[in-house]
């Protein structure tokens, strides 16, 4: 009986603990809920608002706002959410040129920064900082993966082709990290480009054979449509980004195929992936995205920090952060020094299955792969 009771008051301790540490959490969601690369917004929103419903902790709210894809819309946003709204927590921004108008403002202002996407090399190393945390990637991450695995793909010759703003340029620049053919061609186009009979004119004279491209939402549906009615015929690879869910769905049978580097795809076998997608598809009646993905576990990272300390106490949210203590629909997920993941990466193919295209693995391009700007962080 005393072994019982003292079982009892151990147990109510623990209780009394947990209910110390409980603190209200206010988040401000920015992101692109409208316009061009809406669908991302909504995943990233839908799969993150999906783990605060499951969770149904009353200590959480969540702001949420649409930045129209346009970085001074995104300061206002920011600049209402901390001053007005007194969140404490920012997330949600899908471009990496929204992010860097935002995140440092942010941060300087002792916010936390969760990122569900963006992630600059300029975040990344020299501009690193304690209270940012990039729960996705390192943005030339996933194009790593797709030049590590070029040549198992059977491309020596490849042409590269992005949109000039940060992103573009980390993704070409992580392409080239590890690709070991010859680039033949390199290309920046404008951000929003929905033409592009002169870029595939000069593949075609390029001499390439393949052709790496990183053009998220609607630039890669029109480039990927453009390039199928050409006749060229190259094989494509780039990053998940060019090839998601809701965006090989646009593309057709133009995307069948293609290979793109990921850090997560529907069929990652472990439990809590599992469980996401089956959850996400009967919540929203579609398959979830990359952006979905990495909505959900930010959202389960901050509930697990919420679990173990006050916002109120900076170090020790922060500290809470770091452990990553949650399931990762990824599997292994762990931040490394500069608050970014160290994970594996793989390649996909878009299949088709019944009625839908989506994407299955083909392939680990890496292993454990973390950020390659961590020697510029000093934190």
């Amino acid at each position: 009986m005393n072994a019982t009771k003292t079982l009892l008051a151990a147990a109510a301790a623990l209780v009394t603990a947990g209910a110390a540490l409980a603190e209200p959490v206010k988040v401000g969601m920015i992101t692109t809920l409208s316009g061009g690369g809406a669908s991302l917004g909504l995943d990233t929103r839908d799969g993150f608002m999906l783990a605060v419903k499951q969770a149904n902790n009353p200590d959480l709210e969540v702001v949420i706002e649409d930045d129209q894809r346009k970085p001074d819309i995104a300061v206002q946003l920011a600049d209402k959410m901390i001053q007005s709204d007194k969140v404490d927590v920012l997330t949600g921004i899908v471009w990496s040129n929204l992010a860097m108008a935002v995140v440092p403002a942010a941060t300087a202002q002792g916010k936390f920064y969760l990122s569900t996407n963006a992630a600059p090399s300029a975040l990344a190393g020299k501009g690193c900082n304690p209270n940012y945390f990039s729960v996705s990637y390192q943005n030339d991450n996933l194009h790593e993966a797709a030049g590590a695995y070029a040549a198992t793909a059977g491309i020596t010759k490849a042409f590269i082709m992005a949109p000039n703003y940060p992103a573009g340029k980390d993704s070409l620049t992580g392409f080239k990290r590890f690709y070991e053919g010859e680039v033949v061609g390199e290309v920046y186009t404008k951000l929003g480009q929905t033409d592009y009979a002169g870029e595939i004119a000069q593949i075609r004279a390029s001499g390439a054979d393949g052709v790496f491209i990183f053009l998220p939402g609607g630039m890669g549906i029109s480039f990927v449509k453009q390039y199928a009615d050409s006749g060229v015929g190259l094989p494509l690879i780039g990053p998940a980004f060019s090839f998601d869910q809701s965006i090989i769905q646009a593309m057709g049978d133009s995307a069948l195929g293609v290979l793109n580097g990921a850090n997560w795809s529907p069929d990652l076998d472990n439990a809590a992936n599992a469980t996401f997608v089956e959850t996400f598809s009967a919540e929203y009646g579609r398959l979830p995205s990359v952006y979905a993905s990495y909505g959900y576990d930010t959202a389960n990272l901050l509930l697990s920090a919420m679990a173990k300390a006050s916002v109120a106490d900076a170090d020790a949210f922060r500290a809470a952060l770091k452990e990553a203590d949650f399931d990762s629909v990824r599997g292994k997920f762990a931040f490394g020094p500069s608050n970014h993941p160290v994970q594996d990466l793989y390649v996909r193919e878009v299949v088709r299955d019944g009625d839908i295209l989506t994407n299955r693995i083909v392939g680990t391009a890496m292993e454990d792969r973390g950020n390659a700007y961590e020697g510029e962080c000093k934190m």
